[in-house]
């Protein structure tokens, strides 16, 4: 089994930043592709960025390109997502994913969850 704790996030005004991190915890002799989903108020879950096992491939939705970066840790089955030049439209609960493919952009591909990070943007 692998545990993900996720922390960071908050309340920032629109136009700010913020980080969120994630941590996989248990059996992590495997090395899993990593990333976010985003669930907005009254929403959807959907898909925000993905990195591959080895930190070589990443993956963004159209709406984050270019704000927001994700990378890999200093420690294995670790990331990071930095968030810039925040919107309204990012306030979400923002719930780290793991799995095995980077590159599926599918809630239903990542085996593991955390409990989920608010962030909530202010305009």
């Amino acid at each position: 089994q692998v545990r993900l704790v996720g922390s960071g996030g908050g309340l920032v005004q629109a136009g700010g930043s913020l980080s969120l991190s994630c941590a996989a915890s248990g059996r992590t002799d495997i090395k899993y592709a990593m990333g976010w989903f985003r669930q907005p108020p009254g929403k959807d879950r959907e898909f925000v960025v993905s990195i591959s096992a080895n930190g070589g491939s990443s993956y963004y939705a159209d709406s984050v390109k270019g704000r927001f970066t994700i990378s890999r840790g200093n420690t294995e089955n670790t990331v990071n997502l930095q968030m810039q030049s925040l919107e309204p439209e990012d306030t979400a609960v923002y719930f780290c994913a793991a799995g095995l493919w980077a590159s599926t952009r599918a809630a239903n591909e990542y085996t593991y969850w955390d409990q989920g990070t608010q962030v909530t943007v202010s305009s």
